[in-house]
């Protein structure tokens, strides 16, 4: 229980970043349109608590979370998704504020109680309680991100990132099987710049395919929260720079990132 004790910690710290730059807020500011098109700040937390309550529902009952799931892709299509931030949206800041507090922390509480071992049903592939953990910090980060550009907000990155790297690293191959593409049949080399310094790596020192470049960029990249030709993530081999134009740590439809020279 360490690893996911220590994600958990993570997720917490991560999530109370973002509520203390909500928390002041006047309720106008909610209303502040994102860089996601359509998506206003408030958009962007019901959508994390959405998101936060389903992932709790997958932890403490599968077969439920599978029919919800099954249902709503029959009513909408992956449109369900914008359908529930929208109804989100329309709460009152203090209201949704409050939703998305509850909703964290029973997620918190139901993923130590998933048996060792099991596999979680999600958007994407199944996944453990840990892995849970993670995706939920890097979606945290990433639709805090959202917000502290909405609010011009300039964040300091932290030890955190690692996680969200390593989520990027372990989704290469998902971003080719959304889009119907054949998944490379070599290692990668990842080697990351962290906060402090310090190197993150991944993969064999020894593999022709290498990227490089500080974590934070890797990060924004992956989560497409930053056009590519705006980050200092560089590459050595074709299959590794075909991989940076598709990659995408997030579940579900490809996304259409954002664009180049869109943030100063």
């Amino acid at each position: 229980m360490a690893v996911l004790d220590d994600l958990l910690e993570d997720l917490a710290a991560e999530s109370g970043a973002l509520d203390a730059l909500l928390a002041p807020l006047e309720d106008a500011a909610w209303r502040t349109p994102t860089p996601a098109p359509g998506w206003t700040v408030a958009h962007q937390i019901a959508h994390l608590a959405w998101t936060d309550r389903v992932a709790a529902l997958a932890a403490r009952d599968p077969e439920a979370f599978t029919a919800m799931l099954t249902a709503a892709l029959q009513e909408s299509g992956t449109a369900f998704v914008d359908q529930e931030a929208e109804r989100g949206a329309q709460q009152s800041p203090a209201e949704l504020l409050a939703a998305w507090r509850a909703d964290r922390h029973d997620l918190a509480a139901a993923l130590p109680a998933v048996p060792p071992g099991g596999k979680l049903p999600w958007f994407g592939p199944p996944m453990g309680a840990a892995t849970m953990a993670t995706a939920r910090l890097m979606e945290t980060w990433a639709h805090g991100q959202d917000v502290a550009d909405a609010l011009g907000v300039k964040r300091e990155p932290t030890a955190r990132l690692r996680n969200v790297a390593h989520l990027g690293v372990r989704t290469r191959d998902f971003a080719y099987i959304q889009r119907g593409l054949p998944v490379p049949d070599s290692e990668f080399r990842i080697e990351l710049t962290a906060p402090d310094g310090s190197l993150w790596t991944w993969g064999p020192e020894t593999a022709a395919e290498r990227v490089s470049g500080p974590a934070l960029d890797f990060c924004l990249l992956v989560a497409q929260r930053r056009h590519r030709d705006d980050l200092a993530v560089q590459v050595v081999g074709d299959q590794a720079d075909q991989w940076l134009n598709i990659a995408q740590v997030f579940a579900g439809p490809s996304g259409s990132g954002r664009s180049k020279g869109q943030f100063s």
